[in-house]
């Protein structure tokens, strides 16, 4: 992953959580530069990102500073925020991925269903056990058409597939039909999360979108009952 998705993906995260509060002037890109032990222009490719998300907002002789967001900002980023990934939702741990699986298929009629194509369309079929500082997390069983994401290969699979999406493609990832359930998990499950018989495991199932409105992801995710939670905003009209 690039050092300025890092970057962005760590002072996202501060942000979110509060670190970093509306109006809040973030550090001078100097002090950036120091305390991410990287160059100038790192920092600020970081930067760019977080202002075309609506994050943050430059000030010409001013400095940097988090934008005062609306409550309807607000909920877009949160939502944004559960679609940002595994390895950018923890941008200060080393997450690494366990590959079980990794081929190119025709689709099947319920994934092509869910993916809105055709069931000749060539698809990856993805199966990863995703460690957080070496701990396992998350199974995640992905589907993606390869016409939509052309070029992807083990070494992104092994690392970030959303970096390699919007970093290395320069597609944007808009948003995501999602539902959550619980149940125990499988010994499967057990196995590859090495948790206890009869642990409870959340699964989300989830359909992401670019923002051109095509379909570019049918998953299936089990995450550990501690490393999974989902925060919204509700807003009455």
């Amino acid at each position: 992953m690039q050092k300025y998705t890092i970057i962005a993906n760590d002072m996202r995260k501060k942000i979110l959580e509060g670190v970093y509060k509306a109006n809040d002037q973030l550090p001078f890109e100097k002090d950036l530069c120091t305390h991410y032990d990287t160059s100038k222009m790192t920092v600020k490719k970081a930067l760019d990102i977080l202002v075309s998300e609506g994050l943050i907002i430059k000030r010409r002789g001013a400095g940097t500073f988090v934008k005062d967001l609306s409550v309807e900002d607000m909920k877009s980023l949160l939502i944004s925020s559960q679609m940002i990934g595994t390895t950018a939702y923890y941008p200060d741990k080393k997450v690494t991925s366990q590959v079980l699986e990794f081929s190119i298929q025709p689709a099947s009629q319920s994934i092509a269903e869910k993916l809105n194509i055709s069931q000749d369309t060539f698809i990856y079929n993805i199966y990863r056990v995703r460690q957080i500082d070496g701990v396992p997390k998350v199974i995640e069983r992905t589907y993606m058409p390869v016409d939509v994401i052309p070029g992807l290969r083990l070494e992104h699979v092994e690392e970030s597939i959303y970096a390699y999406i919007i970093g290395d493609l320069g597609l944007k990832i808009h948003n995501a039909h999602r539902k959550i359930s619980v149940r125990k998990a499988t010994s499967e499950e057990e196995n590859y999360l090495n948790i206890p018989s009869g642990e409870p495991v959340a699964i989300t199932e989830q359909i992401g979108y670019l923002s051109t409105g095509v379909a570019f992801e049918y998953s299936i995710t089990v995450h550990t009952q501690d490393s999974f939670n989902l925060e919204v905003v509700l807003t009455h009209n």
